[in-house]
């Protein structure tokens, strides 16, 4: 694709490495969190009675480290990085770029030691105390000025549809962190929420969902549009239906909230607003999923041979997956049956594991080499096993915790001819407790292929060297 002017650019790809860089090390550490903690489930005793082991303490600390510090340092990676090549021009602030990059860094720390010593705000998802919300708001701001900064300047009057997602993604996460976390200090590192009862409630799962629907959804989904139709070598199936699927996604996520919250003290009215917009969500959600995967028409002889290719498409099946499980478990009498069980794990981990793990390891794959001067990994087989090791982990983790969350949603319901309950809660305990070893394995193998990824992007690393050299903007248009 020729420009006419054409200059080279030389793009701020240091920030770029050191995301990417960052990215595979968080998302070693997150998930090593995640393995402690569901060892923990299956023997109490692993905490060895230490407070800051304990689950309780560990488990947002996992929640944090892999959407967070993985998934964010990914998100950041890709965004400075698609950013621009689409819009070919140089970084918007490269002293505000690298903010964002130590600033994210400190926060990931400031997580790791407040969490596991028990200062929390009890939030879903958000609950890091009040001066670590300060330093997120001024490290996001940072982070929008540079992106759209950047797009601001562009050379090219398109705006490539993976910008529109990363700019949502960064606006919504934006106004969703501002509210929820209003909160009134009451010491260094203590807080109360800014609302009380089911208002808090409300405003906590419009975040909590939201977090799934633009950090964990809108972004990746920028990351998606850029790289499949990069590595596959095709164009996007059809650039229509992605603004289609823009513009609907955005609208509708926004509302989907109060499903979290059937059969509690929500108003009734409110809490069936949410299950139709989760239901309409499919739509759009599936509408990507067809674009990503069709992108590959002409071309699916590539994933026989492709790795890297094979982690982005097979993300996309477990985003189709995971975006028709959660509308069908936002229905109110399927919600009676799955909520407060383990079912609701599993499908939060299909979309995790699956979607989010497998397009940011392998929009990882393609970066990283291209980012320290060299063609490909270090091991192509080594992407290969990792991408069996991973996806067969994914499949006995959520299988495990789809029969573990039925079993459970059936035993608390069952009732004798005489009204009392079938079961104790202790034996659903007992019953579920071999699908808690199968979590583990499913995790350690999950793990095991991150492990993979760390010591393939060392060797990398060391074997190539940083790609300093400008680069013609027209070549990776």
């Amino acid at each position: 694709m020729a420009f006419p002017n054409q200059q080279a650019t030389a793009y701020n790809d240091t920030v770029v490495r050191q995301f990417a860089i960052m990215t595979v090390v968080w998302g070693v550490v997150g998930m090593l969190v995640g393995v402690i903690i569901a060892a923990q489930l299956a023997w109490p005793e692993l905490n060895f009675g230490i407070p800051w082991l304990s689950y309780g303490r560990l488990r947002p600390l996992h929640t944090n480290a892999v959407i967070f510090a993985f998934g964010g340092c990914g998100l950041f990676a890709s965004a400075y990085y698609v950013v621009q090549r689409t819009c070919h021009v140089r970084i918007f602030s490269d002293k505000l770029a690298a903010f964002t990059f130590w600033g994210w860094q400190l926060v990931i720390l400031a997580a790791a030691l407040s969490l596991p010593m028990g200062y929390t705000s009890g939030k879903e998802y958000a609950e890091l105390e009040w001066p670590i919300d300060i330093l997120i708001t001024l490290v996001w701001v940072s982070f929008a000025v540079v992106f759209f900064g950047t797009v601001g300047t562009r050379k090219v009057k398109h705006i490539y549809v993976a910008n529109w997602f990363f700019g949502a993604f960064i606006i919504a996460v934006a106004i969703l962190h501002l509210v929820n976390s209003a909160a009134i200090p009451a010491g260094l590192m203590k807080s109360y929420s800014a609302y009380a009862g089911v208002q808090d409630a409300m405003v906590q799962w419009w975040y909590g969902h939201n977090a799934v629907g633009f950090f964990l959804t809108a972004g990746f989904l920028g990351m998606m549009y850029y790289f499949i139709p990069k590595q596959a070598e095709r164009p996007v199936y059809s650039y229509r239906l992605s603004i289609v699927h823009f513009w609907a996604l955005i609208f509708t996520y926004m509302w989907a909230g109060p499903h979290h919250l059937h059969y509690t003290a929500l108003p009734d009215w409110t809490q069936s607003v949410g299950m139709v917009f989760s239901l309409i969500l499919l739509a759009p959600s599936w509408g990507g999923m067809i674009n990503g995967i069709m992108t590959l028409s002409g071309a699916w002889h590539k994933l026989r041979d492709d790795p890297i290719l094979r982690f982005l498409i097979v993300s996309l099946s477990f985003y189709g997956m995971s975006t028709f499980e959660g509308p069908m478990m936002s229905i109110k009498t399927v919600n009676a049956l799955s909520h407060y069980t383990d079912w609701t794990v599993g499908h939060v981990h299909s979309g995790a594991l699956g979607w989010v793990g497998l397009v940011t390891m392998g929009s990882m794959y393609y970066l990283i080499p291209r980012l320290f001067g060299r063609k490909e990994m270090y091991s192509v087989k080594a992407i290969e096993l990792h991408f069996w090791t991973a996806t067969i982990g994914i499949v006995i983790y959520i299988a495990a915790m789809w029969i573990a969350g039925v079993m459970q949603g059936l035993m608390w319901r069952a009732i004798n001819p005489d009204g009392t309950l079938t079961y104790t809660f202790v034996e659903s305990v007992k019953a579920t407790y071999p699908f808690y070893v199968l979590r583990l394995l499913g995790g350690l193998l999950y793990l095991g292929g991150m492990l993979i990824m760390l010591w393939n992007t060392l060797m990398t690393v060391t074997a190539g060297r940083a790609n300093t050299v400008a680069i013609p903007a027209a070549a990776h248009a």
